[in-house]
């Protein structure tokens, strides 16, 4: 079990890398933490930095759910557990230690990013099928929040259709650990959860693509 800890430790420190910590002291000399929603996550990152900001803090958020997922998973570790278990160990690690990071004072993001990351290492389809559900929500109501939310609690519904269609073979191991997962997911978002009953929730119009021409399509038919 040593192997085991190690495995999860060392996920842990690579998920725990504060990302848009980094990219806002070191290129804006901000800290986001103390601006827009206080969130050390990638959409708080766009927010207060732009695409600029944004975008390299996603890509990496996501890409330490890829590194603890498929790298940190392959040292060594008992011959008796499932390697996709380790994997999965791996990579919930790294969603912990992106959310409650070690070097930020246990003050990081909202795990989607990395998440997201662990996903497309394990089951890649899956993780298409939640970035359409994810987009389509957001395209419609511009709140990242509710676009998250609604993608993470359809996720495991989304594993138990794929599997069913003979997409791909989801283990029941991966789809138990979507469940707390999801909860996870939700928790971390208590905070938006409370923001959306008060109607004070943040939005992006600009993304409200959809809503903008259904009210195109009203307003030419009430004509």
């Amino acid at each position: 079990m040593l192997q085991v800890a190690l495995i999860v430790a060392l996920s842990y420190l690579a998920g725990s890398i504060p990302t848009s910590i980094i990219v806002g002291k070191l290129f804006f000399g901000k800290d986001p933490r103390s601006l827009g929603s206080g969130n050390a996550g990638g959409t708080n990152a766009f927010r207060i930095f732009g695409w600029k900001g944004g975008v390299p803090t996603v890509i990496v958020d996501v890409g330490k759910g890829v590194v603890a997922t498929l790298l940190v998973s392959r040292l060594p570790a008992p011959p008796s557990l499932p390697h996709e278990l380790v994997q999965i160990l791996a990579g919930c690690a790294a969603v912990i230690g992106h959310i409650w990071t070690v070097f930020a004072g246990f003050r990081g993001g909202k795990g989607v990013g990395t998440a997201a990351g662990m996903v497309a290492s394990l089951y890649p389809v899956a993780l298409l099928v939640s970035l359409g559900i994810f987009g389509v929500t957001l395209l419609a109501g511009g709140i990242v929040s509710v676009a998250s939310l609604t993608a993470a609690l359809l996720f495991p519904l989304v594993l138990l259709a794929l599997d069913a269609m003979g997409v791909v073979h989801v283990s029941a191991i991966l789809f138990w650990f979507s469940l707390p997962l999801v909860a996870l997911i939700f928790f971390t978002h208590r905070a938006n959860i409370r923001r959306l009953v008060q109607g004070t929730e943040n939005r992006f119009p600009r993304l409200m693509i959809f809503s903008r021409a259904f009210k195109r399509l009203r307003g030419n038919r009430s004509r």
